[in-house]
């Protein structure tokens, strides 16, 4: 026959169970908050090297964009020390005016400014003279960086093995627009220098009679110009009515100049080169606008074409090709102008930087 325990060995058995099992609760308690502890121990590593891989990507970034600087402000970079920026000048297309505000802007953006003077108004050198020039910009160095200006026409640098080849800029103008300005221009002079006697001095007749009579001054041939400077130095391109001289101009304004504007649109031009080549033409737009430097060559006297002489030189074929280029030039103008500014209440504005570096590797 079984038998009970005593009710006192009960009341200790039940104790003892308890004490245990507070034990089992306390320890799985504490072996929980150190869980929790080294759970919470890692959160702070992996934030703490979360955050440090966050920085490295910032610093790489910022050692990146720090070598960007660096290459642009050294001699190999966009608007270096080094940089050579030529402007080969056509006559009667605003070139004095733009001329006059890079001379006041040398000394304040610290680069030199060289004239080109061609012997007896020629427009291309001979081939040695081409080395000769050449050779004597690039190594020219206490004169750099260096703006050089002149009526010469366009040389290809890399056709002689030149590593670094200067950036081209220039302005064009309505080819007839132009043509009856230097028309005058022989007659009368301008207010540049009132007193120079030009070499028409004293003929009076106008471009119209000029044009109704077919004289050799108003010949539609003159028109020739604008595309030559372009083309370049090779024989062909100063054949008048050149189709292959004007395909070549229209290859080197791609190719090889940074940018070609319109004298019917110089407050444009400098706005987008001093948004472009602020080394050179920081400060251009304000002196721009404010009148002194807009427009310092004028013809003393001009008068307008009348309609059935434009008509006439309309006719022209060489009219019309150095026409087709100027509204090609046009064309490529506002396209980069566009891409440049935003318009706001009639204010040109900057787009500003459309493009960001990531996933740089290695960090």
């Amino acid at each position: 026959m079984l038998r009970r325990a005593p009710h006192g060995m009960q009341v200790r058995h039940i104790a003892l169970m308890l004490v245990v099992v507070a034990f089992v609760v306390v320890f799985f308690c504490l072996h929980l908050l150190a869980e929790v502890t080294r759970l919470d121990d890692a959160r702070i590593k992996l934030e703490r090297a979360v955050s440090k891989l966050q920085q490295d990507s910032i610093d790489s970034s910022r050692r990146h964009l720090s070598f960007a600087e660096e290459q642009d402000s050294s001699d190999g970079g966009v608007g270096g020390e080094d940089m050579i920026v030529i402007y080969n000048r056509v006559p009667k297309t605003g070139s004095t005016s733009f001329a006059g505000i890079v001379y006041d802007l040398c000394k304040s953006n610290k680069f030199h400014v060289v004239h080109i003077n061609m012997t007896k108004n020629a427009k291309t050198l001979a081939l040695s003279d081409q080395v000769r020039f050449i050779n004597n910009i690039s190594s020219w160095q206490e004169k750099k960086p260096a703006f050089y200006h002149g009526h010469l026409a366009f040389i290809d640098f890399s056709k002689f093995g030149v590593q670094k080849t200067p950036i081209y800029i220039n302005l064009i103008r309505d080819p007839l627009d132009r043509l009856v300005s230097y028309y005058y221009f022989l007659r009368y002079g301008d207010d540049f220098r009132p007193y120079m006697k030009r070499r028409k001095a004293g003929n009076k007749e106008t471009f119209d009679q000029c044009v109704e009579r077919n004289g050799e001054d108003c010949d539609p041939e003159n028109l020739w110009l604008q595309i030559p400077f372009f083309c370049g130095h090779a024989m062909e391109c100063w054949v008048p009515g050149s189709r292959w001289a004007l395909e070549q101009a229209k290859q080197n304004v791609l190719l090889h100049y940074l940018l070609v504007g319109v004298t019917e649109e110089l407050g444009d031009f400098i706005a987008v080169l001093e948004a472009t080549l602020p080394r050179f033409f920081k400060d251009a737009t304000q002196m721009f606008n404010n009148g002194r430097k807009s427009h310092l060559r004028r013809t003393l006297k001009k008068s307008p074409p009348l309609q059935g002489t434009i008509d006439k030189i309309h006719e022209s074929p060489i009219w019309k090709m150095e026409n087709e280029f100027y509204t090609f030039v046009l064309e490529q103008f506002h396209y980069i102008k566009q891409q440049t500014f935003d318009v706001v209440e009639g204010e040109y504005l900057e787009k500003g930087h459309r493009y960001q570096y990531e996933k740089i590797r290695p960090r």
